[in-house]
């Protein structure tokens, strides 16, 4: 399985979606705990950890063990 590096503590579980005619497992991330590592860690504005988020780990695609990412909150809470 692939990882996101450095945000291990952000890990939340596995999942098994249908991926290219197989299942593939593949992490699962708390996108909250990413942002968090972020700020705290990095000392990064929530704009900056948003941003960051965005273009470098959503927006990159490297196979069919891609981790998936997890965004809790209630639909009212979108953008």
């Amino acid at each position: 399985m692939l990882k996101i590096d450095g945000h291990d503590n952000a890990v939340i579980g596995t999942a098994t979606p249908w991926i290219n005619g197989r299942w593939t497992e593949v992490l699962v991330y708390d996108g909250q705990a990413i942002v968090k590592n972020l700020v705290v860690r990095d000392d990064m504005t929530l704009d900056e950890a948003r941003e960051y988020i965005q273009f470098n780990i959503e927006g990159a695609y490297v196979g069919d063990e891609t981790p998936i990412i997890v965004w809790k909150c209630g639909l009212d809470e979108l953008e």
